[in-house]
C-alpha cells in the first residue's frame, strides 16, 4: 500500500460509522516497581507508583475504530456502579457513541485490574457477573440495535465470552446485518461454541482457528503457506463456515487472508519491537473492518490491520493506533 493510497483510505474512513454490540470491559493498570519479595508469601511486593484505566474487550475494539478516525457506536450491557460511569468517561472522551450501552441493576461492570512491574504484568484481577444476557435485556439491546442500524456501515460482534453474545444475539445480528446488506465481523472464541457460519469476517489467532478446525496443532512450519496443518485448517474452516473471508493471526509470522477458490495470501508482520500484545486482536478486528467498510480490497484491509497491529504491539497496555502514526510508518518504512 503506497501512502497516497493510505492517505486516501483514511480519508474515506473519516466518513464510515461501524456498531460494536458484545462484551465491554474496563481495563484498570496499576503501575509499580519491585524491589523486595513480600516476608507473608513468596511473591513480589509491588511498591505503587500510579494507576490507568482503559476501554477493554468490545469497547477497546470501538476505541481502535475512532482512534483511527472512524465513527463508532458501542451496545452492550454494564452495572450501575462506578466503574461504569469510568468507562462512559473514557469513551466519551475517545469519541465513542454510548446510546447502545444496557445499565442492569446488580450487574457488575466487567473489569480487568493488571499489575504492572517494570513493564511486566505480576497478575490479573478479574471483576465480572458470569451468566448470560436475560431475554428481556436481550430484546431491550436489539431494539437500540434496530434504532441505529440502517446508519451505520457495517457491524462488528465482541465476544469474550462474558454473557452477552449469545447464540439468539449472534442470530438476531446475523439475520438483520443479511437483511440490509451490513458487513458482519467477529474474533471468534473457541471455547464459547456458536453457530459461527455465514459471517462477512472470522479474525482467529491459531490457536483459535485450530481449535474452530477440531485439529491438532503440530509443529509449525515458519513458511506459512507450506504448513500442511495450518492449510487444512484454512480448508475445513472455509468449507464448515462459510465465511466471506478469514483471517488468521500468526503472530510473529504475520496473518493469512483467506477466500474460498482462492490461494490464501501470506503478509508477513511489520511490527519491529513486541512490548504487549494486550488488544492486538481487537486492532485487527476494528482495523479490518473500517477498511472494507471504506471501500479497501480484502488484501488492502488486510495490509491496512497488518500495519496497525504492528504498531500496537510496541506499545504497553491496550493501545491503539492513529492516522498520523500509520501514515509516518509507511512513510518510514519505504
Amino acid at each position: 500500500m503506497t501512502p497516497p493510497r493510505l492517505r486516501e483510505l483514511l480519508d474515506q474512513i473519516s466518513r464510515t460509522r461501524v456498531l460494536v454490540i458484545g462484551d465491554v470491559m474496563l481495563d484498570q493498570f496499576i503501575w509499580g516497581g519491585v524491589n523486595r519479595i513480600s516476608p507473608e508469601a513468596p511473591v513480589p511486593v509491588v511498591e505503587f507508583e500510579r494507576e490507568s484505566f482503559m476501554p477493554g474487550g468490545a469497547a477497546n475494539v470501538a476505541r481502535n475504530l475512532t482512534s483511527l478516525g472512524g465513527q463508532a457506536e458501542l451496545f452492550g450491557v454494564v452495572g450501575q456502579d462506578a466503574n461504569a460511569a469510568q468507562l462512559k468517561r473514557l469513551l466519551k472522551d475517545q469519541r465513542v457513541g454510548c446510546s447502545g450501552l444496557l445499565s442492569v441493576k446488580g450487574h457488575h461492570t466487567a473489569t480487568k485490574t493488571r499489575i504492572v512491574a517494570h513493564k511486566q504484568q505480576v497478575t490479573r484481577l478479574d471483576r465480572e457477573t458470569r451468566g448470560d444476557i436475560t431475554a428481556g435485556n436481550l430484546q431491550r439491546l436489539l431494539g437500540r440495535f434496530d434504532r441505529i442500524l440502517d446508519r451505520v456501515d457495517a457491524v462488528s460482534i465482541g465476544d469474550y465470552a462474558k454473557g452477552v453474545v449469545t447464540q439468539p444475539l449472534l442470530d438476531a445480528v446475523r439475520e438483520r446485518c443479511r437483511a440490509r446488506g451490513r458487513w458482519l465481523s467477529l474474533d471468534p472464541k473457541p471455547s464459547h461454541a456458536l453457530d459461527l457460519r455465514g459471517l462477512s469476517l472470522l479474525t482467529p489467532n491459531r490457536k483459535e482457528a485450530f481449535e474452530l478446525a477440531g485439529i491438532t496443532d503440530s509443529v509449525r512450519n515458519p513458511h506459512p503457506l507450506k504448513d500442511g496443518p495450518l492449510i487444512r485448517v484454512v480448508e475445513t474452516l472455509l468449507k464448515d463456515l462459510q465465511p466471506a473471508l478469514l483471517l488468521i493471526t500468526l503472530g510473529e509470522l504475520g496473518m493469512m487472508l483467506c477466500q474460498r477458490g482462492k490461494t490464501p495470501f501470506h503478509i508477513p508482520t511489520v511490527a519491529q519491537e513486541v512490548f504487549d500484545v494486550s488488544g492486538a486482536g481487537d486492532t485487527v478486528i476494528a482495523s479490518f473492518t473500517l477498511a472494507i467498510a471504506a471501500g479497501a480490497s480484502p488484501i488492502e484491509a488486510a495490509l491496512f490491520s497488518n500495519h496497525a497491529a504492528g504498531i500496537v504491539v510496541g506499545k504497553i497496555g491496550t493501545a491503539t493506533v492513529t492516522p498520523d502514526e500509520m501514515l509516518q510508518w509507511l512513510e518510514g518504512s519505504e
